[in-house]
């Protein structure tokens, strides 16, 4: 399946972003700046152009002049976040894989509307993960998500509504058999990968998911 990247302004330290035959990129305002370092020219720059320097901001210009379509300005007065119009346009463009990078660290709160995007899109038939360098976060809904016994280093669960029903883990080293999990006890913290092939599922409900090497 195609994957539409997003590329943020938050944190990225990872060390590529690798995009593969059909996949499609889109910059998130001042994540056009991660695009030039890793030596991509996305498909599209969406935003209202606040996170960008000067001499990126003329460039973009440029881009605007030259390829028409490919940069949506926005208004800085608006419902949806800049990552957020993003995903709807990789959604609208017949994407339902998607890899976010810098949308984590910064300030918290929009780490949080960032996990919120995720669930938006879990919620509209698609699916999308928020990615950094050793981390890894998304959500599950009402399904099974299966780990390779390769699998290294913490996995951690939250529940992202009231409670989250029948959550059931295997092979790893905090087991669950068919539990209640809600968002007033983190139970669901630091799990560890045992060299088994692991499975999470969810009955009922929506969890966050993290994976981490510490």
């Amino acid at each position: 399946m195609n994957t539409c990247i997003v590329i943020g302004a938050g944190d990225c330290s990872v060390p590529d972003i690798q995009l593969q035959e059909g996949d499609f990129c889109i910059a998130v305002d001042g994540g056009y700046a991660y695009c030039k370092k890793f030596g991509i020219f996305p498909g599209l720059i969406v935003g209202d152009m606040d996170s960008l320097d000067g001499n990126l901001q003329e460039e973009v210009k440029k881009i605007e002049a030259y390829f028409p379509g490919k940069v949506i300005r926005l208004c800085p007065k608006k419902d949806d976040t800049d990552t957020l119009t993003a995903l709807k346009i990789g959604m609208e463009r017949g994407y339902r894989q998607f890899r976010i990078y810098g949308a984590m660290g910064g300030l918290i709160e929009h780490t949080i509307a960032n996990i919120q995007c995720l669930i938006y899109l879990k919620n509209n038939g698609a699916k999308g993960s928020l990615l950094d360098e050793g981390v890894a976060i998304s959500v599950l809904k009402e399904e099974s998500v299966v780990f390779g016994k390769e699998r290294e280093g913490y996995f951690s669960l939250f529940s992202l509504g009231e409670k989250a029903e029948g959550v059931t883990i295997t092979g790893m080293k905090y087991p669950l058999d068919n539990a209640l999990v809600t968002n007033g006890f983190p139970i669901g913290v630091s799990n560890e990968f045992i060299g088994k092939e692991s499975r999470v599922s969810v009955k009922k409900g929506m969890l966050l998911l993290i994976l981490s090497r510490r």
